[in-house]
């Protein structure tokens, strides 16, 4: 499982240093990929494969299961960290999420999310976000605090 919030930054040539305590838990390859948000989704290859055959299961007459496919395959690349614990972060990934320097990584279980540091405070300011009134409706989903 994938806990904690690392800063890092993005040097020139778009490659970004992932925390070795994510590292040992990827493996010598990742997928990143579009994520919701205005993030981007790291998965270790095992997590991806599996969320791959449940994408597989939609039907291809729906629009929304098309569009929603297309979002996270289209973009995916296959990430493999060089000696420094690095990954080439593709041009179109860091526009698509606005980073340029400054990310923060977030583990989130069976993901990494990694966030322009803009965008991380904007969409994670927990002192604007009212989390009793998220924790109640997560009830309906049967999470039960």
């Amino acid at each position: 499982m994938f806990r904690g919030e690392y800063n890092h930054t993005v040097d020139t040539k778009g490659r970004l240093i992932i925390p070795s305590k994510f590292r040992e838990k990827l493996g010598d390859e990742c997928i990143v990929t579009r994520g919701l948000d205005g993030c981007l989704f790291v998965f270790p290859m095992k997590e991806w494969e599996s969320y791959e055959e449940k994408l597989k299961q939609l039907p291809m007459t729906n629009k929304n299961a098309r569009s929603f496919v297309r979002f996270l395959t289209a973009g995916a690349t296959s990430c493999e960290f060089d000696k420094q614990g690095r990954v080439l972060i593709p041009a179109t990934l860091r526009k698509f999420a606005g980073i340029e320097k400054d990310v923060v990584l977030a583990g989130l279980l069976n993901r990494i999310e990694i966030w322009s540091e803009e965008k991380w405070n904007e969409n994670n300011n927990y002192e604007e976000i009212d989390m009793d009134e998220i924790a109640g409706q997560l009830t309906e989903l049967g999470l039960d605090i």
